[in-house]
């Protein structure tokens, strides 16, 4: 079943990755916006889901973030983590950097304890504001399925110009002060085969992810159906193998089966 999360607040889910996540959609509650259109998205194909709606403004997502904060203080759950995620690409969004500004504030008011992550895809991390915003929030979680360009546009379809060797550089900038995402799977798409899985693929993924220096590495698997129906989730033991190799290389590394 796809999912079109509400906008700008839905929740708290919980994350296998994050725990009590309140989430903030910055995308259209009707639809999808995304520079990925990635075959294995929840949300489904951007084509079967354009938006009529705008975006929600920077002030409508202060409000209704405020509220809803409000209301867990006055009467739970206490949020683990505020999560920009939803119908697409967070950092899209035209005021995304002063809305990281007003959601760190009111985190700090009324959640201190709580973190605040961004789930990004890369593509915006060249545009000096996005690159400032995600310097200053918690978790600054971006994607990386592998660095195989061919494989990336049967993946993750970029929908504009995209280039992998400038998204690795983009996340070498952070200098560490990030978390690499990546979802192993298997199975095919348009009769091509889409395991991900194998030496070819994990071992110069490897590499850049090493370049690239991160915090952490998150390594996960597909978890809610998907809208193309012939991919596979990878056994727990690829995965065990997978984030071995990450642990050897010194990067801490989480696994979500």
């Amino acid at each position: 079943m796809t999912v079109i999360y509400p906008s700008p607040i839905f929740g708290p889910v919980h994350s296998r990755r994050l725990g009590v996540s309140l989430g903030i959609n910055l995308m259209p509650a009707d639809g999808k916006l995304c520079t990925f259109n990635c075959i294995y998205c929840e949300c489904g194909f951007n084509e079967d889901f354009r938006p009529k709606l705008p975006r929600p403004t920077r002030e409508e997502v202060r409000q209704a973030l405020e509220a809803r904060l409000q209301d867990m203080k006055a009467n739970g759950p206490a949020p683990d983590v505020l999560t920009f995620a939803g119908n697409g690409e967070p950092t899209a969004h035209p005021h995304f950097a002063e809305i990281i500004d007003d959601t760190l504030a009111l985190r700090d008011r009324y959640f201190p304890n709580a973190k605040v992550s961004v789930l990004s895809n890369s593509t915006f991390i060249h545009k000096s504001a996005v690159f400032d915003a995600l310097n200053k929030i918690d978790n600054n979680i971006l994607k990386l399925d592998t660095v195989d360009e061919d494989y990336i546009r049967d993946l993750d379809r970029p929908t504009g110009k995209y280039a992998v060797a400038d998204i690795i550089e983009g996340m070498k900038a952070f200098k560490g002060r990030c978390i690499i995402q990546t979802m192993f799977l298997k199975g095919g798409y348009k009769d091509k085969d889409m395991d991900n899985t194998s030496d070819k693929y994990v071992l110069p993924w490897l590499e850049k992810v090493k370049e690239i220096s991160p915090r952490q590495v998150m390594i996960y698997t597909i978890d809610r159906e998907t809208p193309d129906h012939d991919l596979l989730k990878v056994t727990h033991e690829e995965l065990d193998c997978i984030a071995a190799l990450v642990k050897e290389a010194g990067i801490e590394v989480s696994v979500s089966y």
